[in-house]
């Protein structure tokens, strides 16, 4: 009985991480800071009508790290194939929010990087663990999210990703 129950908690929590939006949802209009202190609205977050994986992480999160940085060596085939942007939001806070551009220089991701530091967006899309994976399509829908990281997720993430770029059913 023990041994079903265990099983029954791995397939509710692997379901749980993986979720498609049946009605997509907007991302929310939420103020937040380049790495260089300017103030963006994610209203404002566009790429063409191609898609955008929004990915929150901290600096001190080592599954987070490791997600986008494996992401980060596949990246340029991602966005010649699909046109993908990714943005990586850090939920690091107000007292090591100047530790993240360092952070990012050092490890060259190509990607569009803002701080989340007063945990606006977080909150907003109810983002309770990180890494925490939205992808958006050209419409700024949120299409899926994924929580948490296991090395080959990003395998996952591009296949949906080529799904809202419509090139897979």
């Amino acid at each position: 009985m023990k041994i079903v129950s265990f099983l029954a908690l791995i397939v509710v929590f692997t379901l749980a991480a993986h979720t498609k939006f049946a009605d997509a949802s907007k991302l929310p209009a939420i103020k937040i800071k380049t790495l260089d202190g300017k103030t963006i609205n994610t209203a404002d977050l566009a790429n063409d009508g191609k898609p955008i994986i929004l990915d929150f992480w901290a600096t001190w999160c080592k599954p987070c790290v490791q997600e986008l940085s494996n992401i980060s060596t596949v990246y340029e085939d991602w966005q010649k194939e699909t046109g993908v942007k990714v943005i990586a939001v850090s939920i690091d806070d107000a007292r090591n929010s100047h530790k993240v551009a360092p952070f990012v220089k050092g490890r060259n991701w190509d990607y569009e990087v803002y701080i989340d530091e007063n945990s606006d967006l977080k909150r907003a899309l109810n983002v309770n663990e990180i890494p925490h994976t939205f992808l958006i399509n050209g419409k700024g829908e949120i299409v899926y999210q994924h929580k948490s990281y296991a090395p080959g997720d990003e395998n996952h993430l591009y296949e949906e990703v080529k799904k809202v770029a419509g090139l897979t059913k």
